[in-house]
């Protein structure tokens, strides 16, 4: 073999072998940008489910909160017409008992 074609092997081997180089370290760089941008999107994938859970936990309390006031507003209704209701009897009772004592 002649010593051109010999260096001709030889530059085509060192060629490749920067090629080989390249490729790798271009290869862990994807590697590397691919790992940032799913950890970017996971943390932003958190972040969003961390905004919906708190509107949900506020918008949960403020009817919570409606819920709440309705049921006080009918509890206190239904024991006004406890009250009346109550108050009639024993005016119906009182007179019972005055009549009977009266009218004895």
């Amino acid at each position: 073999m002649s010593f051109e074609a010999i260096k001709s092997i030889s530059d085509a081997e060192t060629q490749a072998k920067a090629r080989i180089s390249e490729a790798e370290a271009k290869a862990k760089q994807m590697i590397a940008d691919a790992e940032n941008a799913g950890k970017a999107a996971l943390e932003a994938a958190s972040a969003r489910a961390d905004s919906e859970l708190k509107e949900l936990r506020r918008k949960a309390d403020e009817q919570t909160a409606e819920k709440t006031a309705a049921l006080d507003s009918e509890i206190v209704a239904e024991a006004d017409q406890l009250r009346h209701a109550a108050e009639q009897k024993l005016d119906q009772a009182a007179a019972m008992v005055v009549e009977r004592i009266v009218g004895g």
